[in-house]
């Protein structure tokens, strides 16, 4: 919601009935999403009409938002008085929680007013559930043993039709068994609906398949949080068969749910909006297989109207990471190249060649030092990238130490060639893979990169020469050439989609959990 403050001048529009402050404001993406609410004899409105808008942490989301002084007689935009607008991105607004900036006025020159806007996310069905099931006296349905028990749930849907959520373990031969612990989703079981039906099945177990009916009882979520304080909640197993046709019919057992637990699953924005910055680091393939730089057909080549393909990549996924980023300064580093003074290769140097500093001011920052270093630069080889996967994974292992989620990391690498250390390339990603960190792997050119694929781990699970498998998926590879004549949007939105769940993966495993907004309050203003 927007929330104007401290207007230049008070607006107004005479009426008959003399001065009359009104406003309106109008937020819109590339398209018109929505209008707020008029604030009438108001020059400070806070607005209660909330916007709700589809978050993608992979894409630029450009949003727009103007203000008006709209005649009192009329609610259209006609014969409004445009007083400004305020330009910015979801993502700024997302890391920020509330983004205070400058009302922009006609003609481009900057009020005195200020646009605050909030933004918090729609909870959804994310969280678990943790259900313990027992039962007691079941009836027994076998001749020369007991009964061997399990128990199905299924939720109803609102077409009457049933979903099986979740079948326990057999019991053997035990008319008083006690079914393991499982998960699951708060979703699958109920769609969030906490009095949505439940229908639950008791079974005894038949080696040729045809299973006897036990009983069954109808059930709610609502009913089953009783057992949430460490209560049991007990249902009557009731088979309809029985209860008909027998006088003192009371039940075919009693099913105990014993513990009913919610796991809370926390989400990416809850991390994003709990402070959590995402620190981008860019690095650099100089190997001479790029060809030399004042050659048209290099592919560092630089030309004076058509960015290389080098260029388009760091543009476009480090326009999104800079979203999320407060200091908007970040490392670069080039690998494979002899640098000056004394022209040795190097795999991991300072692209500005300030190896106390190598931050850049903005992905435009980057931009620049990548062009003034080519002509100092000897391109050379091999191209190893493990010591730039390391160089990173040192700084993201003094973040594990604080044992909060305040920096997360992202590397992206922009290579033309096969690598050719890879085996120290695995083994540095499987080390990387427990610390809060991702790498973004960009093949630029048209090398074969089918080597590649092995470190993406979408096709295997990635394991260094001594066997130790990545403790989770860390790495993105896409070759530009699948992007060529897409949209750099196209190629951001395909190395980022995994990010998210990455960095909540990461969290969640070593039981990190967002510091909520109290703890964390952005004041930064950002300006038109």
């Amino acid at each position: 919601m927007a929330e104007p403050e401290e207007p230049p001048e008070q607006p107004s529009i005479r009426t008959e009935r003399g001065i009359a402050p009104v406003s309106r404001c109008w937020l819109r993406p590339t398209l018109g999403v929505d209008r707020t609410e008029v604030i009438r004899s108001c020059v400070n409105p806070t607005y209660s009409k909330v916007f709700t808008l589809d978050y993608y942490f992979e894409e630029v989301q450009r949003l727009r938002l103007e203000l008006y002084d709209v005649n009192s007689g009329h609610n259209g935009l006609k014969e409004a008085v445009f007083l400004g607008s305020v330009e910015c991105t979801l993502g700024q607004i997302i890391s920020q929680r509330k983004l205070c900036k400058a009302l922009l006025r006609p003609g481009g020159t900057v009020g005195k007013a200020i646009i605050t806007i909030t933004a918090e996310e729609l909870t959804g069905n994310d969280d678990y559930i943790e259900l313990s099931f027992s039962a007691r006296k079941l009836d027994d349905k076998d001749f020369f043993s007991k009964s061997d028990p399990f128990l199905e749930i299924y939720r109803v849907n609102d077409d009457a039709t049933m979903q099986l959520v979740y079948r326990t373990e057999t019991v053997m031969n035990n008319l008083n068994p006690v079914w393991k612990t499982f998960k699951v989703s708060l979703n699958s079981l109920c769609s969030g609906d906490h009095d949505r039906k439940l229908q639950c099945t008791v079974w005894d177990w038949d080696s040729n398949g045809k299973h006897d009916y036990i009983g069954e009882f109808e059930a709610s979520f609502k009913e089953m949080r009783g057992a949430i304080d460490g209560r049991q909640v007990q249902w009557p197993c009731m088979n309809s068969k029985y209860k008909t046709k027998k006088k003192n019919y009371k039940n075919s057992g009693i099913v105990i749910l014993n513990q009913c637990k919610i796991i809370k699953m926390h989400s990416f924005l809850d991390y994003i909006m709990g402070g959590c910055q995402i620190q981008f680091t860019v690095a650099i393939d100089f190997t001479a297989s790029n060809g030399d730089p004042r050659n048209s057909c290099s592919l560092h080549y630089i030309h004076p109207f058509q960015p290389n393909e080098y260029l388009k990549a760091l543009v476009a996924v480090g326009e999104i990471c800079q979203d999320y980023d407060s200091d908007k300064m970040f490392p670069a580093f080039g690998f494979g190249a002899q640098i000056p003074p004394d022209y040795k290769v190097s795999h991991d140097f300072a692209v500005n060649f300030n190896e106390g500093n190598p931050e850049c001011a903005g992905i435009q920052g980057v931009v620049e030092a990548y062009q003034a270093c080519l002509p100092k630069l000897q391109l050379y080889g091999p191209t190893n990238i493990a010591p730039i996967i390391q160089k990173v994974a040192n700084t993201a292992s003094q973040e594990v130490h604080t044992k909060e989620a305040m920096q997360y990391f992202i590397l992206l690498i922009l290579t033309d060639g096969v690598i050719t250390d890879m085996a120290d390339t695995r083994e540095a990603i499987v080390q990387a893979s427990h610390l809060p960190m991702s790498v973004i792997i960009v093949g630029i050119g048209s090398a074969d990169f089918s080597d590649m694929q092995m470190l993406d781990g979408d096709d295997g699970i990635l394991r260094s020469l001594k066997g130790e498998p990545v403790l989770r998926d860390i790495v993105q590879f896409v070759p530009f050439r699948n992007f060529k004549h897409a949209s750099p949007a196209a190629l951001a939105k395909s190395v980022l989609a995994e990010v998210p769940n990455q960095v909540v993966d990461y969290y969640n495993s070593k039981g990190i959990k967002p510091k909520v907004p109290s703890q964390y309050q952005s004041s930064r203003q950002f300006g038109p």
